[in-house]
């Protein structure tokens, strides 16, 4: 499934608009992010001056996929199962719920196509993502597969 809308908006400038931080901080960001490489969020929250949740929020602006902060939701150990222990771990997905034909599942990528493919290929069920943070996905894999 691809997004249902994108913002022309890069993520620094939400996150600028939203009063979370600076344009000085952004561009710290993006010096260091020219020398070392890495995504500006991820480089924002190295930084402290964001946290997972707001980068999340602010790439549900940018891209319209709906956050799900899986530490306050029930997993179904039948839908859990559907993505293999290897993809769950190295992708950040996991299944939250299957309905008939369609498998919603969670993960930290939600752009990375070639994981939603994968999905579909492999549960025969057409993909509805949410976005999740990178940690709030790997401690959810944890607690449901290892």
């Amino acid at each position: 499934m691809l997004p249902r809308r994108f913002i022309s908006k890069k993520i620094g400038e939400i996150l600028v608009e939203k009063g979370i931080v600076t344009d000085k901080q952004i561009q710290e960001a993006i010096d260091m992010q020219k020398e070392k490489g890495g995504l500006i969020g991820n480089i924002l929250i190295s930084l402290g001056y964001v946290t997972e949740q707001q980068i999340a929020k602010a790439l549900t602006m940018q891209f319209g996929f709906p956050y799900l902060p899986l530490s306050n939701y029930y997993l179904g150990k039948k839908a859990v199962g559907l993505i293999p222990q290897n993809i769950a771990l190295k992708d950040h997905v996991i299944a939250v719920d299957k309905i008939g034909n369609s498998l919603t599942v969670a993960m930290s990528d939600p752009l990375n196509a070639h994981v939603v493919d994968e999905l579909e290929r492999i549960t025969n069920c057409k993909i509805q993502i949410f976005l999740s943070t990178p940690t709030d996905a790997i401690d959810v894999i944890n607690k449901y597969y290892l």
